[in-house]
């Protein structure tokens, strides 16, 4: 009994390891969705609530373009926040155009689920 208990155990625990493995290796990075913003900026509050169902496919990071390591941002976006790149690449500005987002995003996954 002691025996094939222990056999259980091991047999477990290596199923588990490999579903540990086959997960991290099956899961991809998430897209990282840049916001150039300045505070207040009452678009940038509205685009980030039109975001709000997405928030689980992306990574959203922002951009004080006030702030001074920031000015090559500012002079090129100051008359057009809110302003998205997606993976570093410009996506939108001034409003969130929620199909142009779906459609890039859907790329991105795909591509991820490809391996590529």
């Amino acid at each position: 009994m002691l025996w094939f208990q222990g056999n259980s155990m091991q047999l477990a625990k290596h199923s588990f390891q490999r579903l540990l493995r086959n997960l991290s290796a099956s899961k991809t990075a998430l897209p990282v969705l840049t916001l150039f913003t300045k505070d207040p900026c009452p678009l940038c509050d509205e685009a980030k609530e039109v975001l709000e169902p997405y928030k689980n496919r992306f990574i959203l990071q922002e951009v004080d373009i006030t702030l001074p390591e920031n000015s090559a941002w500012y002079d090129r976006y100051k008359f057009d926040i809110p302003v998205f790149h997606l993976n570093g690449q410009f996506l939108m500005m001034r409003r969130v155009d929620v199909s142009k987002l779906e459609k890039q995003l859907q790329k991105l996954e795909q591509q991820g689920a490809g391996g590529s």
